[in-house]
């Protein structure tokens, strides 16, 4: 039993790994990095400054969300609602 519990933590780690991985894979793809980093300041704040600042805020991921798919207040990204849905997730667990 005991090793049953360690094999499947272990496979619960690696699956979250690749979801972070992934939505940084999705950050990329839809043009976020050119202007944000994970972890300084580019030309916008870093991913995990955003994070710290909308923590307390249950309502932000969607409005950014709309934010980023019209185009009002932050440039227009042409990836997916969905897309920037896993995005704006991912960037909440930094």
């Amino acid at each position: 039993m005991k090793s049953f519990v360690i094999a499947a933590m272990a496979a619960a780690s690696l699956l979250v790994g690749g979801v972070a991985h992934a939505s940084a894979d999705k950050a990329n793809s839809a043009g976020c990095m050119k202007c944000h980093d994970v972890d300084k300041k580019k030309m916008a704040s870093s991913f995990k400054d955003i994070a710290a600042k909308n923590k307390a805020n249950k309502d932000y991921v969607a409005a950014a969300v709309k934010k980023l798919s019209t185009g009002s207040g932050h440039p227009k990204s042409a990836a997916s609602e969905a897309d920037l849905k896993a995005v704006m997730d991912w960037v909440m667990t930094l």
